[in-house]
């Protein structure tokens, strides 16, 4: 290639190339808590805050939602890291599950 041949892309044309080729990396995907009638309050707060690292009112709050609405999302990005908090919610034992977040 000659020094006239070469195109040197901006930052904004390489991020556009990367969302084209991988669309999945542009949306993030959230990690959602379901309500369940085995798990007391203060087990889904000790748990938000150890796993998560939450404030005890932040994990009063995403529990207070699980408990109201019936789920909260409790974390958002990458796939996999979602699917890997869900996993770790497993382990917990509350039940978790990976979504699209809206856009």
């Amino acid at each position: 290639m000659t020094d006239q041949q070469m195109v040197f892309a901006s930052p904004a044309l390489d991020e556009q190339v990367d969302r084209a080729e991988h669309p999945s990396a542009a949306v993030p995907w959230q990690t959602v808590v379901w309500d369940d009638p085995v798990n007391l309050m203060s087990y889904v707060v000790r748990v938000f805050r150890e796993y998560f690292g939450f404030s005890r009112d932040q994990a009063m709050e995403r529990m207070l939602t699980v408990h109201h609405d019936g789920q909260a999302v409790v974390a958002e990005g990458a796939r996999e890291q979602m699917e890997l908090h869900a996993q770790a919610m497993h382990d917990y034992g509350l039940w978790a599950t990976v979504r699209k977040a809206p856009q």
